[in-house]
């Protein structure tokens, strides 16, 4: 079965300190076609909504799952880092089978990104300055510092994609420390896609979706 990402929890933790958002902070509004105002505005109402939901999130663990398709899936690309991951397994692959494959790529991001908010203890993050991104572009990258005292700093990248139609950015990838999350799943899993299947290994990801969430100490 597929590995749970365990080693990247940290990475995954950073993804949700950055792009959690809530209706909680109705009178904030979120602009998607400026990237780096998007993500320090969303960073900034993230924690708020942690510290206001803690005693909830207790008493009910999988409330992180509604929180996080709520708020944080707007912000992310899952299709497009989905086809990404197929790479060039995508060549003579049945469409409805790769529908099928980016759907359960979904849940299983929803899945991951809840658990690793079990681990949220008053972390801080620092960003880098904003980029200038030309007319044109379409990837643009967000350079942050995750503060977990005493632990050193993790530096991380984030790689946002803009849609041609909307002009909204949303993301796709994160470097942490010159290593690519998608490049990194993509050697993972392409030989099992190549050997077992795109289904095999989006149901694979459908089970790991499904585990409930839980707190460490209640394992």
């Amino acid at each position: 079965m597929l590995k749970t990402m365990s080693h990247l929890k940290t990475w995954f933790f950073a993804v949700m300190a950055l792009l959690i958002s809530t209706q909680a902070f109705a009178d904030t509004t979120i602009d998607k076609t400026q990237p780096y105002q998007m993500m320090t505005q969303v960073a900034e109402v993230a924690f708020e909504r942690l510290k206001s939901e803690q005693d909830n999130i207790h008493q009910d663990p999988e409330l992180l799952k509604v929180i996080v398709e709520e708020e944080l899936m707007p912000y992310v690309n899952a299709q497009y880092a989905a086809l990404k991951l197929l790479g060039p397994n995508l060549k003579g692959a049945d469409r409805k089978d790769v529908r099928v494959f980016i759907d359960s790529f979904r849940k299983y991001l929803v899945s991951s990104y809840a658990q690793v908010l079990t681990q949220y203890s008053d972390q801080t993050i620092e960003f880098g300055p904003e980029p200038k991104i030309k007319a044109d572009s379409r990837i643009t990258s967000i350079k942050v510092d995750i503060i977990d005292s005493p632990r050193p700093n993790i530096k991380l990248e984030f790689k946002l994609r803009k849609d041609k139609k909307s002009g909204e950015w949303k993301a796709f990838d994160m470097v942490a420390e010159g290593i690519s999350l998608l490049s990194s799943k993509q050697s993972e899993w392409n030989t099992k896609i190549r050997q077992e299947g795109i289904l095999q290994v989006a149901d694979e990801l459908e089970k790991l979706a499904a585990q409930p969430i839980r707190f460490e100490s209640n394992k």
